[in-house]
């Protein structure tokens, strides 16, 4: 079992950046791949995100890439997202999810995922 806990959430402006972390429990991490997925209002959830386990690989949604940067701190065992260049579609709640073994990197299976952070851009 794994608990994770989204932080950093929050209302910026357009063209604004937000930093996003996840912090897990357990002291098997760093055997999990990470990611990150978003759920709009009315929408079901997306894919943002995915790194690998040792951080080595990341994958992007296109409509994040270049703008957003997964990364991971095994021995703080926790998964960021630098969120730049905000845009008022990015507005979402943003959960952070872990796959107890190798997965598709953009569709799961995620077994375990965090309780999500609320992002609001503002135009």
């Amino acid at each position: 079992q794994v608990q994770l806990v989204e932080s950093g959430g929050g209302l910026v402006q357009a063209g604004g950046s937000l930093r996003l972390s996840c912090a897990a429990s357990g002291r098997t991490f760093s055997t999990y791949p990470m990611a990150w997925f978003h759920q709009a209002p009315g929408k079901e959830r997306e894919f943002v995100a995915a790194v690998t386990r040792s951080g080595g690989r990341t994958y992007y949604a296109d409509s994040v890439k270049g703008r957003f940067t997964i990364s991971r701190d095994n021995a703080q065992n926790t998964v960021y997202l630098q969120m730049n260049s905000l845009k008022p579609e990015d507005t979402a709640v943003y959960y952070c999810a872990a796959a107890p073994k190798t997965t598709n990197y953009y569709s799961g299976p995620y077994t375990y995922w965090g309780q999500g952070t609320q992002v609001t851009v503002s135009s």
